[in-house]
């Protein structure tokens, strides 16, 4: 029936390999239809259209195709305001085309597609996501002609959309979240275009629909090309702005995106997605909450970011996040939070480390119960915190384990958890171990800490570690000024309770080093018995590790800590057993060691007395040195109250202190050391002797093997 419509010469000519006769062709085509149209015979015009579809649209060959996209566009240019019902007819085959491997009819198409919207319009909008789909495609081809007729009908749809109240945007986000993630450069662009487009129409709510397609700009910020880059950040830039002047905006979706381009290795990237996070941060309000965890995450890491741009917003963001006060009720997941700062205490930036740190204390401060019961989930790695390279780290860590301990449980897992690292890394003993102990005893009361160490101590198994740790806590006890009134407490020892309690409960684990005990007994003035644990030393091996620890007390003494001790030197009648102790520390040193030069030289300083039976009175002349040596060696007895001839048994019993007990404790811990180390010298004996051993066996089967 078609045929008869449209005379064959026209057939003819719109499949001519001319375009000026394929034009004049869709010419007579499009009288045909007009004439048709007036006179309401639809029936011919879908066979019209039908023919141009089935004999031309679909044919192999080129010029065939070619005129039937003419042919199409002739047709809906006739039928004017009637087009729209057969629509369904012309616009498919014209989409097909635009996949044609032949770029001219790709082109026609663009053209026909052209013509047919600039008469429909509206009606049009009913296959929007299709053309928007073929336009998507066409926008990167490959032959320069058919992006320009590509670009062309693009800016007609675009203003088509703009205009019409049928374009649906549910149905269009789909197709637009599918397609963000191509990479073409030209694609991109499109894309691009096309939000812009649509976020300026009034009617349109393309920022509800942010989150679907927020990820796909954020990806061409790292584009290559400079334009596209420039593009997406304009798009972003515009809503941003549209979200704080929105009252309603789904925050949470997009702070999911946000805080994964966050770490992105593009640096305008993670400039921009923590400018968002900012932002966010200030307006999201209770909407956040359940991703304040994930955020964190973000934040932390960027603080130490090599731009300083980047550092300088995620300080102010993290600073915004710690001044919100949100509750568990609410939905803060303060489990969550702690994994970020405890994931984050492990990261190679101090920075970030620091504020890991400050997140866990500020937790604590507020929400105690919930960051206990998750303590055995991150204790331990404060622990390994403490090794950290970073002092301010390593202070800040210990706030943290000191706000913990205020618990006495806590407490105690503190202080043993702390001797058992420095059990096992003694290079953080060595490093870090004034440090630590020091801060502590600030935080948590130095009485307190040093009572729990030495009970520890008392009871450790590994001997030789104990008696590092012991010296090392001796040491801090007597140089540091943060342990000045712990020094003042030992000082009371014979005439205050807890001065004596303090020294009865440091006593047991001091007895692991001789120094140690020696120095206890100075700072408590119990010069009698530090007298009797050095002459308690007289049948032991002096090493060189004594020899060293000795030096480092004798020191010790020209230091102000000791300066009441060199005082009461000026009063050897009352201070003799002060004497002897020293005199006795002296006798124990090599008379060649600067030590020994010392304190002999501090000695000789003591003024001249004369003893005379049970007085004390200061003689005019005479050597003082001389005349104490000889008052001890005549076994006259001056306590340190002063009373001559007390007693012996009582002289030992001071303020409660049962001084001979005391001693017996001192001297069997002392054969427990001597024990092990007699078995490890053995241990060594035979180690090296099996060693010599196998190397002689060897010897000997090389020797055999060499004669055969």
């Amino acid at each position: 029936m078609a045929d008869a419509v449209i005379p064959a010469a026209v057939l003819r000519n719109l499949s001519d390999k001319l375009y000026e006769k394929r034009k004049n062709a869709a010419l007579e085509i499009e009288g045909i239809v007009k004439s048709l149209a007036a006179a309401g015979d639809h029936e011919k015009i879908s066979a019209v259209i039908n023919l141009l579809t089935m004999e031309f649209t679909t044919s192999p060959q080129a010029h065939h195709r070619k005129g039937g996209l003419i042919g199409l566009a002739a047709a809906t240019v006739g039928l004017t305001t009637e087009a729209a019902q057969h629509l369904d007819k012309i616009v498919p085959p014209v989409l097909d085309s635009f996949a044609d491997q032949d770029s001219r009819v790709r082109y026609y198409a663009c053209e026909a597609l052209y013509n047919i919207a600039k008469v429909v319009r509206g009606d049009f909008i009913i296959f929007f996501n299709k053309i928007f789909d073929a336009l998507c495609k066409l926008s990167a081809d490959s032959d320069g002609n058919v992006q320009s007729a590509a670009h062309l009908l693009d800016r007609l749809v675009k203003d088509i959309v703009t205009e019409s109240d049928q374009f649906s945007i549910e149905e269009f986000i789909p197709l637009l979240r599918e397609r963000m993630n191509v990479l073409n450069p030209y694609v991109r662009q499109f894309l691009v275009g096309w939000i812009t487009v649509l976020d300026s129409v009034p009617d349109i709510d393309m920022l509800g629909f942010l989150p679907d397609f927020l990820d796909g700009l954020f990806n061409m910020l790292s584009d290559s090309s400079h334009e596209i880059r420039q593009q997406a950040d304009s798009a972003l830039s515009e809503f941003l702005q549209e979200i704080k002047n929105s009252p309603s905006v789904d925050y949470g979706r997009m702070a999911e995106i946000l805080v994964q381009r966050a770490d992105s290795p593009d640096e305008f990237t993670r400039l921009t997605a923590i400018t968002w996070i900012n932002e966010f941060v200030k307006l999201g309000g209770d909407q956040l909450v359940p991703y304040y965890a994930d955020i964190l995450g973000a934040i932390l890491p960027c603080i130490s970011d090599k731009e300083e741009k980047i550092r300088v917003v995620a300080r102010e963001t993290n600073e915004e996040l710690r001044a919100i006060k949100a509750d568990p009720a609410e939905g803060f997941n303060v489990r969550a939070i702690l994994s970020i700062a405890k994931r984050q205490l492990s990261s190679e930036w101090e920075a970030t480390r620091i504020e890991a740190l400050h997140w866990t204390s500020t937790l604590l401060n507020r929400h105690r119960t919930e960051v206990l019961s998750f303590l055995n989930k991150i204790f331990d790695t404060l622990l390994k915190a403490l090794s950290d390279p970073s002092d301010e780290v390593v202070l800040l860590v210990l706030e943290v384990h000191a706000c913990i301990a205020k618990d006495p449980q806590h407490f105690r897992q503190l202080v043993v958890f702390l001797v058992h690292n420095f059990r096992t890394d003694h290079s953080l003993l060595e490093k870090r171990g004034a440090l630590i102990i020091r801060r502590l005893c600030v935080l948590l009361d130095a009485e307190r800490v040093y009572r729990e160490l030495s009970t520890i101590l008392e009871g450790e198994a590994d001997l030789d570690f104990a008696s590092i740790m012991v010296q090392a806590l001796n040491l801090i006890l007597l140089k540091s000024s943060e342990l000045a009134e712990l020094r003042n407490l030992l000082k009371q020892s014979l005439v205050n309770s807890a001065g004596k309690d303090l020294f009865v409960s440091l006593y047991a684990s001091w007895c692991h080093s001789p120094v140690a005990i020696i120095s206890l007994c100075l700072l408590a003035q119990t010069y009698q018995h530090a007298s009797t644990v050095i002459q308690s030393l007289a049948e032991e091996d002096i090493n060189v590790k004594f020899l060293v620890q000795l030096d480092k007390l004798i020191r010790l003494l020209e230091t102000p800590i000791f300066a009441y001790l060199r005082f009461q030197l000026l009063d050897p009648g009352r201070y003799t057993w002060l004497l002897k102790a020293l005199n006795g520390l002296l006798m124990l040193l090599p008379q060649q060691s600067a030590a020994f030069k010392i304190l002999r030289t501090r000695l000789k300083t003591v003024p001249s007395y004369s003893f005379s039976g049970n007085q004390v009175r200061q003689g005019s002349s005479g050597n003082s040195y001389s005349q104490i040596l000889h008052h001890i060696s005549s076994g006259s007895q001056i306590s340190e109250d002063g009373d001559v001839n007390r007693d012996v048994g009582n002289c030992n019993l001071h303020n409660g202190i049962n001084l001979t007990i005391k001693l017996r404790q001192f001297e069997q811990m002392q054969q427990q050391h001597r024990v092990h180390a007699k078995a490890q010298t053995q241990s060594r004996k035979i180690s090296t002797s099996s060693s010599s051993k196998v190397c002689r066996t060897s010897l000997s089967h090389y020797c055999c093997c060499d004669e055969v």
